[in-house]
């Protein structure tokens, strides 16, 4: 039950090939020219010299405001640029309509706590997944790669404990903003609005558009050994999107899964609880089976109870 109407030549399906082009194109050039804009204001803003800031570009996290101005650009140039960057492709270059009317009435609070529901089951069931997927080792024929995948892996960490390094209640409320608000809609709308309806129209095929769409959700964070779990969260919104024909669910329970471990990485540096972000040498089962179980049956409900209306079906949407 996805929305995205268009009569556009570029968004037919014979055109598909082009329409990938235009998209990759705009969305590239979107996030790279809002990064720079945002770079270009950190000076002034956080009063941090050009050889500071190129230090902190390149991996030198000892920079006062440092994380405060990476914020600002994480948050401009990605979670503002994915928004932006569909809006751009909806409205000027495929003219697409996705019928907000049709989805802000299809949204309700039942629903919602549902969704939040087996948004919080799959978060304990993906420590199985994270689990997993830390396991890879790839052939002998391949050890170069494997090890500028740890590389890379290793370089990413350092950026994400630098940037969860929370030590007080604003810098809480900032990340949640940008890791969790910003994220989670610039995501949502780009990814599900956008390339899931796209990739369901080339494929000809529901459950393909979803997980095609998952594994480029996932790819484009760049990180391997959280590859897999990535893919599942992608596809778990994608089929939030399908059953219910309204992105404000998928949004919202991104925008859920962000701020949780923001919030649980926040308290384990208080010393509130025992959490290790680092950490991938064990896994619950009880819990990883649990959360299995809330996802099933919440997906079960959640489906049955978003059945499309007759008047719906007819419409085609």
């Amino acid at each position: 039950m996805e929305i995205y109407e268009t009569q556009s030549e570029i968004a037919k399906r014979k055109n598909w090939l082009l329409s990938l082009i235009v998209i990759v194109l705009v969305t590239f050039g979107t996030l790279i020219l809002l990064q720079g804009i945002a770079l270009a204001f950190i000076p002034a803003l956080y009063n941090i010299s050009l050889e500071d800031l190129m230090g902190l570009m390149t991996g030198n996290y000892d920079v006062p405001n440092g994380r405060n101005a990476m914020f600002f650009v994480q948050g401009i140039g990605s979670g503002i640029g994915f928004w932006v960057a569909a809006w751009i492709i909806t409205r000027f270059i495929e003219k697409a309509d996705l019928h907000w009317e049709i989805q802000r009435s299809r949204f309700n609070v039942k629903n919602l706590g549902i969704a939040l529901a087996i948004t919080l089951g799959a978060m304990f069931f993906n420590g199985l997944l994270v689990y997993w997927n830390a396991q890879l080792v790839l052939p002998e024929s391949m050890a170069g790669i494997e090890s500028w995948m740890k590389e890379m892996e290793t370089q990413l960490m350092e950026l994400t404990k630098f940037l969860t390094d929370f030590q007080s209640i604003p810098e809480l409320l900032t990340g949640i903003l940008v890791i969790g608000v910003f994220a989670g809609i610039g995501e949502e709308m780009f990814f599900r609005g956008v390339v899931q309806p796209k990739m369901k129209h080339y494929t000809n095929s529901a459950h393909w558009g979803i997980w095609l769409t998952a594994i480029i959700f996932s790819a484009i964070h760049i990180q391997f050994y959280g590859f897999l779990p990535r893919v599942f969260l992608g596809a778990l919104f994608g089929y939030m999107y399908l059953y219910s024909g309204s992105l404000l669910y998928p949004i919202l329970a991104h925008i859920f899964n962000n701020t949780l471990t923001v919030i649980v990485i926040y308290m384990s540096n208080q010393g509130m609880i025992d959490f290790d972000l680092e950490s991938t040498d064990a896994v619950s089962y009880p819990a990883a089976i649990l959360g299995l179980l809330v996802l099933m049956v919440g997906f079960f409900y959640f489906k049955k109870i978003n059945q499309p209306k007759d008047a719906e079906l007819d419409q085609g949407i």
